[in-house]
């Protein structure tokens, strides 16, 4: 059996290019070599593409970035080429790709750009297609969206990019009660989102959100368990058991992700079975309504009365070793290995249809 070439994309342009790295080497040591032919190629901070010849220890402590003498790169958008072109000393060389498996959390890899990228180039892509990747990164389009399809949801407004904090506070405290929490509309790993309790406090929110993206959506807090749930596949879609956080920072921060690991994590969750259903019958239907397909994982609140309501969808999950989405799978039956080949083959099979 021939070998494909499977092009793994890693760190990139967002802030959170240095889980991207760590999510990344999971992929890698996970990938069989006996039917894949793996390349890497590293995006630094400030985008450039460099081929990695080492191993995943170096992509998970970010050695690459400091390595010498790495060979440039890019993905050819000639459809013909269906290739990676890596300038080394002695010339240009053309390597054929069979898919890309673009593990870069964030702008600039979840966003829809690498996905437009691949569509140019005629190359399968794991993972969700243009439209989807791009409406799913974006909180505000998403809850539209998710209104649109009736999903319930937390009450949200949109701070106008350079409107005043009295003016955002009056407009805040007109829809909903505090506390809130501030968000950029454009950022994932809970990157620039704070719980603002009261209206001093929402200056110093807004400027932490605009930092990270112009753009800023404002929520009513959810009173609630937040569970997630990892959602595999093209038109017939499975969802995972359910999994629960608790958030020792009051919501599930970026410290608790992946650097201190102090959020507290239950899988299954911890609901009775007819409310596990109903999470689980919600997370296919937020898929399907947005368009994903390979993967995704789905976010939500269960109150205390076990009503499901909807917070965000994200489409380049995390692979680290304490990330939801492979623990979720492997509670559900399919080990990070067979997670990796499937999404390859979900990519290789959803390229022959529409491509968002």
């Amino acid at each position: 059996m021939d070998k494909k070439t499977v092009l793994l994309l890693f760190g990139g342009i967002s802030t959170e290019h240095e889980v991207s790295c760590v999510s990344a080497a999971t992929v890698a040591e996970n990938i069989s070599r006996e039917r894949y032919r793996l390349i890497t190629v590293g995006i630094t901070c400030d985008g450039r593409w460099l081929l990695w010849e080492g191993g995943s220890d170096g992509m998970r402590d970010r050695s690459w970035e400091k390595a010498e003498g790495l060979a440039s790169a890019c993905l050819l958008p000639d459809a013909g080429h269906k290739s990676l072109c890596i300038f080394r000393e002695g010339g240009v060389e053309l390597c054929r790709v069979d898919c890309v498996f673009p593990v870069l959390h964030g702008i600039g890899g979840e966003d829809g750009t690498v996905q437009g990228l691949c569509r140019l180039a005629g190359i399968p892509c794991v993972g969700c297609g243009v439209a989807a990747s791009a409406v799913c990164m974006d909180k505000a389009i998403t809850k539209a969206v998710a209104a649109q399809a009736g999903l319930s949801q937390a009450r949200w407004i949109v701070a106008e990019p350079g409107a005043a904090a009295e003016e955002t506070a009056a407009r805040v405290e007109a829809a909903f009660a505090y506390p809130v929490f501030v968000k950029p509309a454009n950022a994932g790993s809970s990157v620039g989102i704070s719980k603002v309790r009261t209206r001093e406090e929402l200056p110093d929110a807004l400027s932490v959100a605009a930092a990270v993206d112009p753009k800023v959506v404002i929520e009513e807090m959810v009173v609630g368990q937040e569970v997630e749930v990892a959602v595999l596949g093209n038109r017939e879609p499975m969802a995972s058991i359910v999994g629960e956080v608790a958030a020792v920072d009051g919501f599930y921060s970026y410290s608790g992700k992946y650097l201190d690991n102090t959020s507290g994590i239950f899988i299954p969750a911890r609901l009775p079975a007819e409310w596990a259903e109903r999470v689980r019958t919600e997370a296919i239907r937020a898929y399907r309504a947005l368009d994903c397909r390979g993967f995704s994982r789905a976010d939500f609140f269960v109150t205390a009365e076990g009503k499901v309501i909807f917070n965000e969808i994200n489409t380049i999950p995390g692979f680290t070793s304490i990330s939801m989405y492979p623990k979720l799978m492997e509670a559900s039956g399919i080990p990070c290995g067979e997670l990796v080949d499937r999404l390859i083959a979900l990519a290789c099979e959803a390229e022959g249809g529409a491509n968002g």
